[in-house]
């Protein structure tokens, strides 16, 4: 093994272990167990409360000019492109995603317009107040900026060789994915994707790796999970709540990669060059252990520009800021509006009745709806279905709500805002199948408790 410097191995341990610190390991709060960067973007985002909404649509406007200012220019993605071009030289689609979210922020917040999009249960649910979007300010400006601790000083190369033997096999993933989950699953699946879709924009995953990633382990935190099963009513069930949670996540995460629509994303990376290999062996005359400490320390020793470290980051925060908060603002308002004012998702749930009855769900008509609800918002199915009266029932549709993972008003509206490459088709076609998938899985467990 090589020989590294004590400067290179403190460069390597020191950031890791706080970034480890930051986004992997939980700490008891008022609210419950929550991770670091959560609870420094919670406090931030409690402390200037009442401005991050016009923050919010300052940034917003911004993305939507910027678009518009960029649009007549052609997008060359071969060549070296200048950040700000990647931040604003959208195609017309998204371009009119961004004009959309900045009309809708401006709506909410001047309360001027049709009252559905600025009620407080569709685009104030987003934007006003402590609303999704003001979360997402605080938690994008953390996370975007110590991300690179995470990225730059070696522990996904250390994970990714270590754990490669376990990943390759049972999710057809790399070793280094692991880390993506592990913060999705402790932290919060805003942190796994904005982590992916920067590992696939540094061509470190393939188009198939980075779908599979981002559908399939971006779950919500710990934190979030127990706010859904006290929403439902269920609090002292929330332990054998998160096994099922677990039990159900890991038999998706073997079947998903799989099966249609992940299994038929391309092998190649983002820059278009094929994967070469996805055996990630261990060279001759090294162990794994030593193999992934070499690839940590030669990763750290290369990332010694302190200037870089703060460049990196901030580039991850306006890119995150401008990219995703304007889908969001945009997919999220529309999905809710549909969810409060029109009857789309009674009628779309109608044939999970039959499906619920065959498993014995009780309350099966009224579960129906809440079964496909969870699209717009995952926590829209624990506020509609407070009011059903057998537990069993409550526990399904809190369960399952976490379990889907496909959510627009945050996952799915990050997932299609980023670079990932899924469209809204492929997200439909997962939240459905994860659906159908996890039922029994979840229905079984109910039984069992109740």
């Amino acid at each position: 093994m090589k020989k590294f410097s004590i400067s290179t191995w403190l460069l390597f341990l020191i950031p890791s272990l706080l970034g480890i610190i930051l986004f992997l390991v939980p700490i008891p709060t008022d609210e419950g167990w929550m991770v670091t960067i959560a609870v420094l973007a919670n406090l931030m985002a409690g402390s200037i409360e009442s401005i991050v909404p016009w923050i919010m649509m300052g940034i917003l406007i911004v993305a939507a000019l910027g678009s518009l200012v960029f649009i007549t220019k052609k997008v060359n993605e071969t060549d070296y492109v200048p950040f700000m071009d990647k931040l604003f030289n959208v195609n017309l689609f998204w371009t009119i995603v961004r004009i959309l979210g900045a009309v809708f922020a401006v709506m909410v917040l001047f309360q001027v317009g049709p009252e559905p999009i600025w009620n407080e249960n569709t685009g104030g649910l987003l934007l006003a107040g402590d609303g999704l979007l003001s979360f997402l300010f605080t938690i994008f400006l953390f996370a975007g900026l110590l991300l690179p601790l995470l990225m730059n000083f070696g522990l996904l190369e250390f994970f990714g060789t270590m754990m490669v033997k376990i990943m390759r096999p049972l999710f057809r993933l790399p070793g280094r994915s692991s880390i993506d989950a592990l913060a999705s699953w402790v932290g919060d699946g805003t942190i796994g994707v904005l982590l992916t879709s920067k590992q696939y924009e540094a061509n470190k995953y393939t188009q198939r790796e980075a779908a599979i990633i981002g559908t399939t382990f971006s779950v919500v935190s710990i934190t979030f999970a127990i706010v859904v099963i006290q929403e439902i009513g269920l609090g002292t069930y929330f332990l054998p709540y998160y096994a099922t949670v677990i039990l159900a996540g890991v038999i998706l995460a073997l079947i998903m990669p799989r099966i249609y629509p992940l299994t038929n994303k391309p092998t190649t990376f983002m820059d278009g060059s094929p994967q070469e290999s996805q055996s990630e062996d261990v060279p001759a005359g090294y162990s794994v252990t030593s193999h992934g400490i070499e690839s940590a320390l030669t990763k750290a020793e290369d990332n010694r520009s302190v200037s870089k470290f703060f460049k990196d980051g901030f580039k991850n925060v306006l890119d995150m800021w401008i990219g995703v908060a304007p889908v969001v603002m945009a997919f999220g308002t529309v999905a809710l509006i549909l969810a409060e004012y029109t009857s789309v998702f009674t009628i779309l749930g109608t044939p999970f009745e039959p499906y619920l009855r065959l498993l014995g769900v009780p309350e099966a008509a009224e579960a129906a709806q809440l079964m496909v609800v969870g699209f717009a918002d995952m926590f829209l199915p624990a506020i509609l279905g407070a009011g059903i009266e057998s537990e069993m029932t409550r526990f399904v549709v809190a369960t399952m709500s976490v379990t889907q993972l496909i959510y627009m008003s945050e996952v799915g509206g990050l997932l299609l805002g980023s670079k990932i490459p899924v469209n809204i088709l492929d997200l439909i076609i997962i939240f459905l199948l994860r659906t159908i998938i996890a039922l029994p899985i979840v229905v079984g467990v109910a039984h069992l408790l109740f």
